[in-house]
């Protein structure tokens, strides 16, 4: 009782420090307060009791709150059962509940997961996906573009002189090397004697025995020749009866079949003797004539060799045998008697040799006590003479007869 008049009190002492301006509204507050004051004082006994404090919530679970007009803080109350089944207020929600809104969101977000894999999955996206993958193809270019490109921005590629001499059709590379040794090259203006010296025609200058070197180097050319008895495989100018004699129609028609770029400067790949017809290559590429030449590469080059005589079993054994050239024992790959022809009497014999020792064919003839009519040469790797390319004739080789012969250019 004691405490409610004096919350009354006090409640009084507030009003009458508020300085209102209407002092008929002030007379209405003081006759209430009376009235509320005897009322309270009528009755004898009041059973009052008051809550406990909540528990302060933990800091890690912070609990759904809002604030008042005047900033303090309310909590919402939440009515939970306990475990004894009795009602209790709390100030936070119930765990249970907690975990089936984390669990509610869970699910959702599973539920878009697999919804975004399906349309990933779709045919129509992998096709997409695949076309986004793959590179684009590059751009084309026009020969204009190209060349101005090469021209202006493109890096110099640097080559050895003596093997720009060589390919650009002044000399073989030997040949080269003895007119750059004799001050016969200027390069830029200076006389140069080094033949491993790394020059650009096209960009550097350079003058043989007073002619200016074209800056565009010729094209490389590949050509198979079917070579006919009595013609030498040299590029000498002395040699009347040069191979290379055989394309001067060839040479002569390049400006109409090649504008604007300079003449190749051909040699063949190997030799072959005098007397012996059949498959040659002829080029302007030295690193093509060096692998395919070499004894590294292990090419097999096939003869069809026409014998006088009779041929019998003990000299295709003793041909298979092989026999000793230049202090090296020679063995060929196959020894294979042919049927014999209506239009040719004489017996012929298929000769397989990889090595290309000098006279390596005649030698193992000789040796097996047969003497040699003519011997042709028809097959260099997977690369075989046409059969309808005459004596005296050439074609140019494509890419497939350059890859039949191991050479990716």
């Amino acid at each position: 009782m004691a405490a409610i008049s004096a919350a009354v009190a006090a409640f009084s002492s507030s009003l009458a420090s508020l300085h209102l301006s209407r002092p008929s509204s002030l007379s209405r507050t003081r006759c209430h307060l009376r009235t509320i004051t005897s009322s309270l004082s009528s009755s004898t006994e009041f059973n009052i009791t008051f809550a406990p404090k909540p528990p302060s919530p933990k800091p890690e679970e912070p609990s759904p709150s809002i604030t008042d007009d005047l900033g303090r803080q309310l909590f919402i109350p939440w009515i939970v059962r306990d475990d004894n089944g009795n009602l209790t207020l709390t100030t936070t929600p119930p765990p249970r509940l907690l975990h089936e809104m984390a669990n509610a969101t869970t699910q959702k977000k599973k539920a878009k997961e697999k919804k975004t894999t399906k349309k990933k999955d779709s045919p129509s996206n992998k096709v997409v996906a695949a076309a986004a993958s793959e590179k684009p193809p590059p751009p084309k270019y026009s020969k204009a573009a190209r060349r101005f490109y090469n021209e202006n921005f493109r890096e110099p590629q640097q080559q050895r002189l003596s093997k720009v001499l060589a390919s650009s059709g002044v000399a073989s590379r030997r040949s080269s090397e003895e007119l750059i040794f004799g001050g016969r090259v200027t390069v830029n203006g200076s006389v140069c004697n080094t033949p491993q010296t790394r020059v650009d025609p096209a960009r550097d200058v350079i003058y043989v025995n007073g002619n200016r070197l074209p800056k565009r180097l010729p094209p490389k050319v590949y050509l198979a020749l079917n070579k006919p008895k009595g013609y030498i495989c040299s590029s000498g100018e002395k040699e009347t009866k040069s191979v290379i004699s055989l394309f001067d129609d060839y040479l002569k028609s390049w400006d109409k079949r090649n504008p604007g770029q300079p003449k190749p400067r051909l040699f063949t790949v190997g030799r072959l003797d005098v007397s012996t017809s059949g498959l040659i290559i002829v080029t302007n590429d030295g690193e093509f004539a060096q692998k395919l030449s070499h004894p590294s590469s292990n090419f097999s080059k096939e003869y069809i060799a026409t014998v006088n005589g009779k041929v019998n079993q003990r000299h295709l054994i003793a041909i298979s045998e092989g026999t000793v050239i230049d202090g090296t024992h020679c063995t060929p790959d196959a020894v294979e008697l042919l049927p014999q022809q209506p239009d040719i009497s004489r017996p012929r014999l298929r000769i397989v040799v990889h090595e290309g020792r000098n006279h390596e064919v005649r030698e193992l003839v000789k040796n097996a006590g047969l003497e040699i009519h003519s011997l042709k040469r028809t097959r260099i790797s997977g690369f075989k003479l046409p059969s309808d390319l005459g004596i005296g004739k050439h074609i140019e080789l494509k890419q497939s007869n350059l890859r039949a012969l191991g050479w990716k250019s």
